[in-house]
């Protein structure tokens, strides 16, 4: 057998992988904690602290389970902190015949490895990762032809293909979506549950980073840092959610509160996309325990969550391969303006932004609507170009990989891609956020304030979005009603002024 080095990236924790269903003398696996990685944009503290934690417990793993592996902690001597010398300085001191990587998730180290592939004396072969549910190009294919890839239809074919709440050809029940079963606001706190929680020790991670003078972002009280970190910790995660939150996910999944961070959501995300759980194992351990507490658990529950992987994860990787790398460099608006600073405070007088904010600085985390429809809005009202909206986001986020992380900024919340992804943007009033929770409460300003003293931004910057994007939108058939009712307005110009003012003092807002 040829003597073979099988690199493993921070987001390849596959347990499953059949790389390690034997165990092979001749094969060595690399792991490598790199500047590279930390650096390319400022991290949450949490998030690199997780990454490297699960690192370092999938190569003890590893190990116990009999596999030969190298793994290079950030500070240890003869670490280059770079990939390609790296590779080569392990294939040349261990004599190796050949070099194997999974294919990476993200494109610059994509891209990367094949040219390290290129510049080596050796065979090289990159091999699936074996996680997701379809191939790269299967999205692009799906969609060949259409400017917009709507993933409804995407989302229906995932259902039929891996026959997840289905009935033969049709969908349990007769529904394909319940989607509109799941936007209540939360009135009620004790219907909340605590998640399952896994504390750990980081105290020698952190001294490194501290050490290594690393630059990160947020906050980390070893105390309160439970992200799962393991196969293990994962599954339990995974057992947490369906035996108790889950009864309550699809009705809540859109509510904003500031009783809870987490309400009914899984935290599963960063186990998935470090691929220590597959996608498919998690719907069907979801589908089937569901099927065994029909009587408790209505359906609409199961297939809100199970549409956020089955079909907006798996569809979002596919747009990703689909359009990458123009979508890195798409700005349909023209929008040019930088991050407010309280960006990386939260120290801002409008109360769900402060909140949202202030909980992803805390907790590396923050719910889909709190990301879309609080801080993704005011970011698209606001016109902040989409580079800043996108480093931001990736930064601050424990499960932000570039593939997930860059369709849904600059995609769906940014509408930056002109409309790929999403048929129209999502933006809105204070009304929507008053709508779905308690963040205008004791709020320094007043929801149903246009204008004036304590006039909410959100409703004078939504107007003016829309009058100077009206050469783009206008045309837009489902956004006809919104120019109908802002031409119709008698405090327009008023709006408009307000918004000016709000936009040329965001950092004071």
């Amino acid at each position: 057998m040829p003597k073979t080095l099988r690199l493993i990236l921070g987001d390849q924790l596959n347990y499953q992988h059949s790389w390690f269903e034997e165990k092979d003398a001749s094969v060595t696996y690399l792991m490598l904690e790199l500047r590279q990685e930390t650096d390319y944009v400022p991290h949450h503290i949490q998030k690199v602290v997780a990454f490297f934690l699960s690192m370092r417990n999938f190569a003890e793993h590893l190990k116990t389970q009999g596999h030969k592996v190298n793994y290079v902690q950030l500070d240890q001597e003869g670490n280059s902190q770079d990939l390609e010398k790296m590779i080569k300085s392990f294939v040349k001191k261990g004599s190796f015949d050949q070099f194997e990587y999974q294919l990476p998730d993200e494109y610059r180290l994509d891209k990367q490895l094949k040219l390290i592939s290129k510049n080596l004396s050796i065979p090289c072969r990159s091999v699936d990762s074996e996680h997701f549910l379809t191939e790269r190009e299967f999205v692009e294919d799906f969609f060949k032809g259409k400017k917009t890839f709507l993933m409804e239809s995407f989302y229906r074919q995932m259902r039929k293909d891996f026959n997840v709440l289905m009935d033969g050809k049709e969908p349990l029940q007769g529904k394909w979506n319940f989607d509109h079963s799941n936007r209540s606001a939360l009135k009620d706190k004790r219907l909340l549950r605590k998640p399952k929680l896994h504390p750990k020790k980081v105290a020698d991670i952190l001294k490194m980073l501290e050490k290594a003078k690393v630059k990160t972002i947020g906050q980390l009280d070893e105390e309160s840092f439970t992200w799962p970190c393991s196969r293990e910790e994962s599954l339990e995660v995974l057992s947490h959610f369906c035996k108790h939150l889950l009864v309550h996910f699809g009705d809540y999944q859109d509510a904003l509160t500031t009783w809870d961070p987490f309400l009914f959501h899984s935290r599963l995300s960063f186990a998935l996309n470090t691929k220590m759980l597959s996608p498919l194992e998690v719907v069907q351990e979801v589908e089937t325990y569901w099927k065994g507490h029909q009587d408790e658990i209505h359906i609409s529950q199961v297939e809100g969550f199970i549409r956020q992987i089955l079909g907006w994860r798996e569809y979002m990787r596919g747009i990703y391969w689909a359009k990458m790398p123009d979508f890195a460099n798409m700005n349909f608006f023209d929008n040019q303006r930088k991050l407010p600073e309280w960006f990386w405070t939260g120290e801002t007088k409008m109360k769900c932004l402060s909140h949202s904010i202030g909980q992803s600085l805390e907790l590396a985390y923050a719910h889909h609507i709190q990301r879309l429809m609080v801080i993704g809005n005011f970011a698209l009202l606001a016109g902040i170009h989409p580079d800043e909206v996108d480093q931001w986001y990736l930064g601050v986020y424990i499960d932000a990989i570039e593939w997930v992380e860059i369709t849904n900024t600059r995609g769906m919340s940014q509408f930056a891609d002109g409309g790929i992804v999403g048929t129209k943007p999502y933006v809105s009033t204070a009304n929507y956020i008053h709508k779905m929770g308690n963040y205008c409460t004791h709020c320094a300003y007043s929801h149903t304030k246009k204008v004036g003293e304590g006039a909410c931004p959100f409703n004078s910057l939504y107007w003016h979005f829309y009058e100077r994007n009206r050469e783009k939108l206008e045309n837009n058939p489902r956004i006809g009603m919104a120019y109908r009712t802002l031409d119709k307005l008698k405090n327009k110009e008023e709006l408009l002024k307000q918004a000016e003012e709000y936009l040329k003092s965001l950092d004071a807002l």
